[in-house]
């Protein structure tokens, strides 16, 4: 039996368990209200194990290592819980509770959320007191301003973009490396950061949990090797970081509970395996025998373990599906042939089979078609179908805009994940029924993002997804669509080098809205108007499906971070029992 047959065989047995067991038809239901049957949305806002008991050893098993842990370039959901959690602390947090609740903004380094002054221009935060670094040396106001120029420098790349998009007076600014400071990020003294915007931004508390507002000491500054050893303010510190393969958290003496609401610091050490078999570490969390009891992973349970899991009360009853609020898209690269030209952007509109593509990535109880770019949370709990495409596609009319453009015939390149190799085996086969030739480029989990977002390195179509950094339209379309924020390396969100000026002129109109009602529509607004010049194509929205070893208590999906495990408050029920 080839690997592909195995797979077509266990997404169907999901798809059957979705489907069949109370004999409702609709995926979507979830596990909320009565007659619901998706077998893995039964751990739904739940936190799994009970509470943890202070000790042990935790182990997070993973298929990559981190794409960046240097806070100025962590922009990676599953990578910002992990650094933002264990590793440093942020002038402001989300609430470490499953479900909406998670969604809820605390103060962490600071005091409040924030007082904003000069029409929302201007945000002033003060640091609590007491706070300090791995070495007891104190957190200080300037260390965050410091963190906030090092994400401008060119050679630090990959982070967010909310400061160059929001703080006065950055044109041109090359970040501190040089010895050049921001006159927009003022600290009066030790315990008070001021930031002046560009303009008013009333959802900047919400800005302020990105790893960008994390301090770092400028005495500690080693430019791009900073990432193999950030500078801890969270309740861990690196005792050992062997890229690719482990890295090793122990306490943070210097670490005071007192000052922090958020995170329990329950486990002694936190140990990170990586470069392992996606289906490997299934297997093992699903066994659960000795030191594996004792195990988180880190990237999704592969589509082909479900079968093994979904049936088993024992075992489902230790898996995290919660949604992860993302819009999984093909990225077509509009810079140069064939999808320069629109005519053939929407031909791959009709072209491609989202059915197989979900069926691929698990089936149903695990994914949901899109329709549009936005994920249902930032456009009314439902996406729009602006285009009315049938889910397996429209070969026939993809042709036919094929041969309107006079390319019967394309032949082009898609990288993703090695994780997505059936993904975009599924994409290559329904792309075929129209004549367009698919080249499949694997590329490694930790190094995928550095590939895609180098303009010298990216594909003609590339296969990810973008996530609200908060409930916010404007963390969403400006940084998939709006062409000023393409960079040449370290490029993040906008895959597609979509650059039209009337779309960039529509998001500066949005994001001066002082109504966020008006604004909120807006922004759906203009994802059908975008729609029609299909700068990506919306393929799916995704679970995110996460064993946990059967001695692991506190675990749940955090909203915030795409369904990761929340590391705030994970820990084990016996840590007599864990190892290492």
């Amino acid at each position: 039996m080839t690997k592909r047959t195995q797979l077509a065989l266990a997404t169907a047995l999901v798809a059957a368990l979705a489907l069949g067991a109370s004999g409702c038809s609709d995926p979507k239901k979830g596990s909320s209200g009565a007659g619901a049957s998706n077998p893995a949305a039964a751990n739904d806002g739940k936190l799994l194990g009970g509470t943890p008991v202070k000790g042990g050893t935790l182990t997070v098993l993973s298929n990559q290592d981190f794409a960046h842990l240097d806070p100025a370039r962590n922009w990676v959901m599953p990578t910002m819980d992990f650094g933002t959690r264990l590793l440093y602390r942020t002038l402001v947090t989300f609430k470490a509770e499953p479900g909406k609740a998670g969604s809820e903004l605390v103060p962490d380094l600071a005091t409040d959320l924030g007082t904003s002054s000069n029409g929302g221009r201007t945000w002033t935060f003060t640091l609590k007191e007491g706070l300090k670094y791995e070495d007891g040396s104190p957190i200080k106001a300037q260390d965050i301003k410091y963190n906030v120029e090092r994400s401008f420098a060119p050679d630090l790349t990959g982070g967010p973009d909310y400061a160059a998009q929001y703080l006065a007076g950055t044109e041109g600014y090359k970040g501190p490396l040089q010895g050049k400071h921001l006159d927009s990020v003022k600290t009066p003294d030790d315990r008070t950061i001021v930031f002046e915007l560009k303009r008013p931004v009333a959802e900047f508390s919400a800005t302020a949990t990105l790893p960008t507002f994390a301090p770092v000491p400028q005495s500690q500054e080693k430019g791009t090797q900073y990432d193999s050893r950030p500078f801890s303010s969270g309740p861990y510190k690196i005792e050992s970081y062997d890229r690719d393969k482990k890295l090793v958290l122990v306490r943070n003496e210097h670490w005071d509970a007192k000052t922090d609401t958020v995170r329990k610091a329950y486990p002694d050490k936190f140990v990170v395996v990586m470069g392992l078999k996606g289906g490997q570490i299934d297997d093992r969390i699903i066994g659960g025998e000795g030191a594996d009891a004792s195990t988180v992973e880190y990237a999704d349970m592969r589509p082909e373990s479900a079968p093994k899991v979904l049936p088993k009360p024992d075992i489902k009853a230790r898996l995290l599906a919660e949604s992860k609020g993302c819009t999984e898209m093909l990225y077509l690269n509009n810079s140069r042939a064939p999808f320069d030209d629109p005519k053939v952007r929407e031909a791959m509109q009709y072209a491609v089979d989202k059915e197989a593509v979900i069926t691929a990535g698990g089936g149903p109880a695990l994914n949901e078609i899109a329709t549009a770019y936005l994920p249902p949370a930032l456009s009314g709990g439902k996406q729009p179908d602006t285009l009315k495409i049938a889910p397996a596609g429209d070969p026939a009319k993809a042709k036919e805009l094929l041969k309107a453009a006079g390319k019967e015939k394309i032949k082009v390149s898609l990288a993703v994940s090695t994780g997505d190799k059936a993904v975009g085996e599924a994409l290559q086969q329904g792309l075929a029924r129209a004549g367009v030739e698919v080249v499949i480029d694997t590329v490694d989990p930790g190094a995928y993002y550095d590939v895609i977002g180098d303009l010298s390195t990216t594909p003609d179509m590339t296969f990810t997804g973008w996530c609200p950094d908060y409930p916010s339209g404007s963390t969403w379309m400006p940084f998939v669509f709006d062409g000023r924020t393409i960079k040449d390396k370290g490029n993040q969100g906008n895959y597609s080098q979509f650059r039209d000026e009337a779309t960039s002129k529509r998001i500066d109109e949005i994001n001066n809205m002082a109504d966020a009602k008006q604004a909120n529509q807006a922004w759906i607004d203009l994802d059908a108007e975008l729609m029609k010049k299909s700068p990506s194509i919306p393929i799916q929205l995704e679970r995110k499906p996460l064993l946990v070893g059967p001695n692991i208590a506190g675990a749940f999906g955090h909203p915030a971070w795409t369904g990761e495990i929340d590391y705030a408050t994970v820990g084990l029920k016996d840590p007599s029992k864990s190892q290492g």
